[in-house]
């Protein structure tokens, strides 16, 4: 495949990725909008509780087994069935754990009520260990089109059953019932929409296992960096405190997340092509990077700035609690955007190991200063530790990728960095005077913060740009895309 073309195919898929993922969010964000004024913080703190022990559960036995798939370029079908299998063993044993341990785990939270909720959630993990195997092709493959179908089909099922059930019940069952209608519902589409039957096996267990065994502690790590924050938060703190936390968390991690995404999932197996071309590696790197700083960067700050907008718009006053927490989390876009295609490139070059040691770095950092820092009189101490700990997995980050990608320099990463950067300082300094002189009803209030945000950093990103001669990188790229599509 031609460099130019590689690159291409990035950005389309990327893009079409990001429209994949945007609708299958936007129904998911609507949903939560919806939730959070029919439910109380409590029944979202009730939920979390067990959702938080799958989820944990889960990733310790998760092998990652779709990653050695996409490395493998000549994958069998008894690599796919070996593959299936060890998801379905997983499943079934994340599922018996979670029925023998729910008490202890209730107890340990001092939540009685959390404990039904979690023997109906504990079968999620079985349910979703059945999925047809043969959709990590729509991955591999960059079939996006077919990725869509399956994403929003599933997305939308899922979000009439809640939202029926959370009208009917008016409890945190809607949600429990909700989340496992979802699993099965996105099973039964997995063998609907992809023609693969696997079958029960193991022959193939040694190539699969030897990247998987990485991949399995790569999965800990992430999960234990991004949750363990809830963990301190319900073990210290009423229900209705963890349920303002955990929603804050998964809002305020929306914009770069939900950017992000689209871009790694692209970039796994495009730079899995190039790894051993580093020029061409390096270009693709920096392209990918480029791209993520200028478009992720304003949109988490930017979040971040009208949090006190926002949230009492959108969720309701009883979640006033939650803003805080969005003011502080939400800036942990602005760092993941300058690091999160480091990560892929160490992957692909075979230095799992460092992808690790990076997360589990941040979740030791954290648990440190959570258990002797941490006061516990509030949880928006947790909020800003985990906002320090993010900071020390991109300085973490950057260290290890300059180690083992060595073509890539310090001066690249500034210039890819230093316009979003100077973009986002200018639309906090206007928005920070706009909450200081102007006065309006609230959503009128938001509106004009967000057209003011946008065009402060458009503007600004674009100035220096020109000041600095028009250089090749993030903004050359896509003001050519959109010159050539409007010509086209």
């Amino acid at each position: 495949m031609k460099a130019k073309n590689t690159g291409n195919s990035i950005i389309k898929g990327t893009f079409f990725t990001v429209s994949i993922r945007w609708v299958d969010r936007l129904v998911g964000l609507v949903s939560t909008f919806i939730l959070a004024r029919i439910l109380t913080p409590e029944d979202f703190g009730i939920v979390a509780i067990a959702t938080l022990s799958v989820g944990l559960t889960n990733v310790f036995l998760n092998m990652g087994v779709q990653v050695p798939l996409i490395k493998i370029q000549d994958a069998t079908k008894a690599h796919y069935d070996t593959a299936w299998t060890i998801k379905v063993l997983q499943g079934f044993l994340v599922t018996s754990i979670l029925l023998l341990t729910s008490p202890f785990i209730a107890e340990y939270f001092n939540a009685e009520r959390s404990l039904e909720p979690l023997y109906f959630l504990a079968f999620m993990p079985f349910l979703t260990g059945l999925q047809n195997i043969g959709l990590v092709d729509f991955h591999k493959n960059m079939q996006f089109d077919a990725e869509f179908r399956y994403l929003v089909t599933r997305r939308i099922l899922g979000f009439l059953v809640t939202v029926v059930l959370a009208w009917t019940l008016r409890s945190y069952w809607a949600l429990v019932f909700g989340s496992l209608a979802t699993a099965l519902i996105g099973t039964v589409l997995s063998y609907v929409l992809h023609p693969m039957r696997p079958s029960l096996s193991l022959k193939e267990w040694r190539p699969i296992l030897s990247i998987s065994q990485w991949m399995l502690l790569k999965n800990v790590g992430n999960y234990l960096k991004e949750n363990l924050q809830n963990f301190f938060v319900g073990r210290w703190f009423s229900s209705s405190v963890l349920g303002s936390y955990t929603l804050a968390a998964h809002i305020s991690v929306m914009p770069s997340s939900e950017l992000l995404a689209p871009f790694n999932r692209v970039l796994f197996p495009a730079f899995s092509r190039h790894q051993n071309n580093w020029p061409e590696l390096k270009r693709l790197f920096l392209l990918a990077q480029g791209l993520q700083t200028l478009i992720v960067m304003p949109a988490a700050v930017g979040l971040a700035l009208v949090a006190q907008e926002a949230v009492p718009l959108l969720l309701g006053s009883k979640w006033l609690a939650a803003i805080p927490f969005v003011q502080i989390l939400a800036w942990i876009g602005f760092f993941e955007a300058i690091t999160t295609s480091s990560g892929y490139v160490m992957l692909v070059l075979g230095y799992v190991r460092l992808n690790v040691m990076v997360s589990f770095i941040q979740v030791g950092a954290f648990a440190a200063l959570a258990m002797f820092v941490a006061s516990g009189s509030d949880a928006i101490e947790i909020a800003w530790f985990r906002l320090i700990v993010a900071v020390v997995g991109a300085l973490s980050t950057f260290v290890l990728v300059r180690i083992v990608f060595p073509v890539v320099a310090v001066g690249d990463f500034a210039r890819n960095a230093y316009r979003p950067i100077l973009g986002v300082l200018a639309m906090a300094v206007l928005l920070y005077n706009i909450d200081k002189y102007m006065v309006y009803p609230l959503p009128i209030l938001l509106i004009y913060k967000i057209v003011c945000g946008i065009f402060a950093y458009v503007l600004t990103v674009l100035f220096i740009w020109f000041l600095c001669k028009k250089p090749d990188g993030a903004e050359s790229y896509l003001i050519n895309k959109f010159i050539f599509t409007l010509r086209k």
